[in-house]
């Protein structure tokens, strides 16, 4: 029995000293990367955009959106707003195109989804042969007035694709935005800035990303997953292309508060990563060991890192796991050795989560609402107990006219 608890431990230790230092590691190159934002001359900001907005019955929002989109900082001229009404029932169609979007409509009763709404949209845009390179923004959003500016930079000095800061649009709404704003600025912020600096690939977030027509023309967008955004940004890896990050831009999107809305939403988010996990880990592992890809190996520990809320509770197994050792066994040297190596891996993931929090801005309230974690880590684990959602666009409950 203390041999079986034994090697259970340390499987346990094993999983949680790689995700754990691997985090560290990434918090540890977290400094803000330098760009030189005076290298978007003339010539880069006469490249041609098309913003993508998919849109699945945001009759409440999407004006605010594309009078957002419209306002940023870039010759009127170089870009479109096109928002794809995607099997919608409301007013969305109607009200984007008063707003000034050009909107494409689409019906389908079996190819449901963000992933078929982005494909037909692409499509589009590149058939219509205006654009250099397409821009997704989610139909809850806001961005920053140098969206364009901080793609255009990159693609100018060979990027083909680029994804900016993903936040909260109201990070104060309640704990549970509070937290996900610390959340965001962690895996997002701190994350990217590390893998920016290794010139490895941030990944793409769903949201504020772009994509050269070029680069889509050699890898067509063929991702109709849960996690369509992770799944073409895997693809990219797998073609040998990173995606760039642009630290100073962003896009804050709606966060929901209420406890159903954010436990359906986490549902799918989650249960389409840990679907990627299975389909794709191998692919990139064995690519990694291929090609000696650093794109391909760190994609791949991007998906085998366990959420943060799961790596809490390894680290408590651990704990948990020393305890019992220590009751059968009180001179234990193994419990010693596990019971630092245990507190050594909590720090590293306070030191991550406080990295997340200070880039966060959350200050003094964000940092009371980390005491309320332990209650969102047990609400998760309840949340991915509960059945799949279906393999569709549901959309997400508003709080916000």
């Amino acid at each position: 029995m203390t041999i079986l608890l034994l090697i259970v431990v340390w499987i346990l230790a094993v999983t949680a000293i790689l995700s754990c230092g691997y985090l560290l590691m990434l918090t540890l190159l977290s400094a803000k990367p330098r760009v030189n934002i005076g290298f978007c001359n003339h010539l880069s900001r006469q490249q041609r955009f098309d913003v993508i907005v998919p849109a699945h019955n945001e009759q409440l929002l999407i004006e605010r959106t594309v009078a957002g989109l419209l306002s940023i900082d870039w010759p009127r001229e170089f870009f479109r707003v096109i928002v794809v009404a995607d099997n919608c029932t409301d007013n969305t169609a109607m009200l984007a195109r008063a707003a000034g979007a050009q909107v494409i409509e689409r019906r389908h009763e079996r190819l449901r989804g963000k992933g078929h709404a982005l494909e037909y949209a692409f499509r589009y845009s590149q058939l219509s042969r205006w654009a250099d390179a397409v821009v997704v923004v989610d139909a809850d959003s806001d961005v920053s007035r140098n969206l364009l500016a901080a793609f255009a930079v990159r693609i100018a000095d060979g990027a083909h694709a680029v994804q900016v800061h993903y936040g909260v649009r109201e990070p104060r709404a309640s704990w549970r935005t509070r937290l996900m704003c610390i959340a965001l600025a962690a895996f997002h912020q701190v994350r990217s800035r590390a893998r920016e600096r290794i010139n490895a690939s941030c990944g793409l977030r769903g949201n504020g990303w772009c994509v050269t027509h070029a680069l889509l023309k050699l890898v067509p967008y063929r991702a109709f997953s849960l996690a369509e955004d992770i799944e073409y940004g895997i693809d990219l890896g797998l073609a040998g292309y990173r995606v760039h990050y642009a630290d100073e831009a962003y896009v804050n999107a709606d966060m929901v508060s209420d406890s159903q809305a954010a436990r359906t939403q986490r549902r799918r988010w989650e249960h389409g990563r840990f679907a990627l996990l299975r389909s794709r880990a191998p692919k990139l592992l064995l690519a990694a060991l291929r090609q000696r890809s650093v794109i391909c190996l760190d994609l791949a520990a991007d998906l085998l890192i366990l959420p943060l809320s799961y790596l809490a509770l390894n680290v408590a197994a651990m704990l948990a796991g020393v305890l019992v050792l220590r009751l059968w066994e009180s001179s234990s040297n193994y419990a010693n050795e596990v019971s630092r190596l245990a507190w050594a891996c909590g720090a590293c993931l306070a030191i991550y989560v406080l990295r997340g929090w200070q880039l966060s801005g959350m200050k003094t309230q964000g940092l009371l609402d980390l005491a309320r974690t332990p209650f969102f880590v047990a609400w998760k684990v309840v949340t991915m107990f509960r059945s799949r959602e279906p393999m569709e666009w549901v959309r997400t409950k508003r709080e916000t006219p």
